[in-house]
C-alpha cells in the first residue's frame, strides 16, 4: 500500500468524515486508523499498536509545543482572574474619546497581543468590550475586529504558538527548518495581511454593508442586541500594569529565548541565533519564567490569593485541551502518511511532479482546499497539519519560492476557513470574549472575510503562474484596492 494511490484514503476519509460530521477529532481519529489498517494488512493488534507508536513519537517530538500551550493557558487564566484586564478597560474608556477611536485601539491591541489567537480573544473581548460598549459599538463589530486580529496577526508573528505549530507540521525528513520556512511565508499570506488592511480601511472610512449593514441598521431601530452575558470570572484587584507586564515581558521573554536557544551566548550573531533557534523550546521557557514574574508580581500585593494561583493551572489546561487534542492527531495522521509508512508524498509526487501546470496552479489549489477544510472542521491547526506534509512531498525542496508560496497559501487558506466556521474554537472564542450572539457574529462577518478571501484567490492564482510570491502579494493587493476603491464609492451614494 506504500507509495500507491492507498496512501490518499487517510486524509480523504478525515476530511470526508469532518464534512459529515462536523467532528474533527474523531475524523481525525478514523482517518489514522484506516492508515495504520492498510500498512498493517487490516491486522487489528497491530493498527492499534501502530497508530499509538507513531502518536507517541510524535507528541515526544514535540512535547515543547504542547508545555507551552499549557503554561499559555495558565497565564490567561491568571491575568483574567486578577481583574488587570478589566482595570485596563475602564482605563481605556476614559482616554479614548470616540467610537472610531474605540475601534482602532481594539485592533492596536489585538495586533499587539500577538503570542496566541487564545489569549488574544479572550484578553481583547474583555479589555475593550466596556469602551466599545460606551461608544455604541455594536457587539458583532466588536467580535469581527477581535476574529480578525486573532488568527490573521498569530499566522504571520514569528513569536506565537502557531509559528511553533507551523514548523511542527513539516515532516522529520524534508530537510528544511520549519520556523525558516514559516518566515518566508509570512509576506506572502494573503488572508492575514488583506484582513488586517481591510478592517482598518472599513473602520477608517466608516463603511459597512452586507449582512453587518443590516445588522448594524436594526440595532440602531430597536436600541439593543442579543448578548451572550457571559462575564468571567474575576477575583482580584489588579491595575493596568497587571496586564501590560505579563504581557510585554511574555514578548521579551520569548525573543531572549530565542536568541539563546540559536546560540548567541556562544558567540553567534543576532540573525543567525534567529535563524538557527528552537522556537517551541523559546517559547516554553519564555511563558515559563512569565509565570514566574507573574507570581512576584501578583501574590505579594495580593492581587490573587495562592490558593487562586494555584487553581489557574488546572483552568489553563482545561483551556488548551481542544488544541493539544487536534495537533496530537494531526501529527499521528501525518505520521501515517509520511516516507515511513504509507509514502503519501511518494506517490503525490509522481503523478503531479513533473506537471507545470499543477505546479503553477497548485499555490491557489491548496488555498481553496484548505478554505474548505477549515470551514468545514473548524480548525486551521489540523487543516495545515494535513496539507503541508502534501505540499512538502509534492514540490521537495529544491524550489524553496514556490514551495513558502504554497505554504502561505495553505496557511491563508486555513485561516479564512476557521475565520469564517461556526464551529471554529476561536470563533467562539471571539464571540465569547465580546458576549456576542454566537450566530450573530457568523452571519455578520462572512461577507467581510469572503470579499478578503477572493482576493486572497487572485493574488495565489497570479502569483503561482509567476513563479513569485511577491507578485501574488502584489497582485493580492490590487485587487483589494479595487474592492475597497468600489465599497467606498457605493458607501458615498447610499
Amino acid at each position: 500500500m506504500s507509495g500507491t494511490a492507498w496512501a490518499l484514503l487517510p486524509p480523504i476519509v478525515a476530511i470526508a468524515l469532518a464534512l459529515i460530521t462536523k467532528e474533527v477529532y474523531l475524523s481525525l481519529l478514523i482517518g489514522i486508523l484506516a492508515g495504520a489498517l492498510l500498512f498493517t494488512g487490516f491486522n487489528p493488534l497491530t493498527t492499534v499498536d501502530t497508530t499509538f507508536t507513531i502518536m507517541g513519537e510524535k507528541i515526544g517530538g514535540n512535547a515543547d509545543i504542547l508545555i507551552f500551550l499549557v503554561l499559555l493557558g495558565i497565564l490567561v487564566a491568571l491575568i483574567t482572574k486578577s481583574g488587570a484586564s478589566k482595570a485596563y478597560g475602564n482605563w481605556a474608556s476614559r482616554a479614548i474619546k470616540s467610537k472610531k477611536g474605540a475601534q482602532l485601539s481594539t485592533v492596536l491591541l489585538g495586533s499587539l497581543i500577538f503570542v496566541d489567537d487564545y489569549f488574544n480573544c479572550l484578553t481583547v473581548g474583555t479589555v475593550m468590550r466596556p469602551v466599545t460598549d460606551k461608544y455604541k459599538v455594536s457587539r458583532a463589530k466588536l467580535a469581527y475586529i477581535i476574529d480578525a486580529t486573532a488568527a490573521p496577526v498569530c499566522i504571520i508573528a514569528p513569536i506565537s504558538s502557531w509559528a511553533a505549530a507551523v514548523g511542527s507540521s513539516l515532516p522529520e525528513d524534508c530537510g528544511i527548518d520549519g520556523f525558516n520556512l514559516f518566515l518566508r511565508t509570512i509576506p506572502f499570506n494573503l488572508y492575514a495581511i488583506l484582513t488586517i488592511l481591510f478592517m482598518i480601511y472599513i473602520i477608517v472610512r466608516n463603511i459597512d454593508y452586507g449582512t453587518m449593514r443590516k445588522y448594524e441598521a436594526k440595532i440602531a431601530v430597536e436600541g439593543e442586541e442579543t448578548t451572550a452575558d457571559q462575564d468571567m470570572e474575576i477575583s482580584g484587584k489588579g491595575k493596568v500594569l497587571d496586564l501590560i507586564i505579563p504581557i510585554a515581558v511574555l514578548i521579551v521573554f520569548c525573543i531572549a529565548a530565542m536568541l539563546y536557544t540559536g546560540g548567541i551566548l556562544e558567540g553567534a550573531n543576532i540573525i543567525d541565533a534567529f535563524a538557527n533557534c528552537s522556537s517551541a523550546r523559546s517559547l516554553v521557557l519564555g511563558s515559563f519564567f512569565t509565570l514566574v514574574v507573574t507570581f512576584i508580581l501578583y501574590l505579594p500585593r495580593k492581587i490573587i490569593t495562592f490558593r487562586e494561583f494555584c487553581a489557574s493551572f488546572v483552568e489553563g489546561f482545561k483551556a488548551m485541551t481542544p488544541a493539544i487534542m487536534i495537533l496530537c492527531l494531526a501529527w499521528t495522521l501525518s505520521g501515517i502518511c509520511n516516507a515511513d509508512y504509507l509514502n503519501i508524498g511518494g506517490f503525490v509526487g509522481s503523478v503531479v511532479g513533473g506537471s507545470a501546470l499543477v505546479g503553477m496552479l497548485l499555490p491557489a489549489i491548496m488555498y481553496a482546499v484548505a478554505n474548505g477544510l477549515a470551514f468545514a472542521t473548524g480548525t486551521s491547526w489540523g487543516t495545515f497539519g494535513i496539507l503541508i506534509p502534501i505540499a512538502v512531498e509534492v514540490l521537495g525542496t529544491g524550489n524553496i519560492s514556490m514551495l513558502a508560496l504554497t505554504t502561505a497559501a495553505i496557511l491563508a487558506g486555513a485561516v479564512c476557513g476557521d475565520h469564517i466556521s461556526p464551529i471554529s474554537d476561536t470563533t467562539i472564542l471571539a464571540s465569547a470574549g465580546a458576549q456576542c450572539n454566537h450566530i450573530n457574529h457568523v452571519s455578520t462577518q462572512i461577507p467581510y472575510a469572503m470579499t478578503v478571501s477572493a482576493c486572497c484567490f487572485v493574488g495565489f492564482l497570479a502569483g503561482g503562474i509567476a513563479g513569485n510570491g511577491w507578485i501574488g502579494t502584489l497582485v493580492g493587493l490590487a485587487a483589494l484596492f479595487v474592492v475597497v476603491t468600489i465599497l467606498g464609492k457605493k458607501a458615498k451614494t447610499a
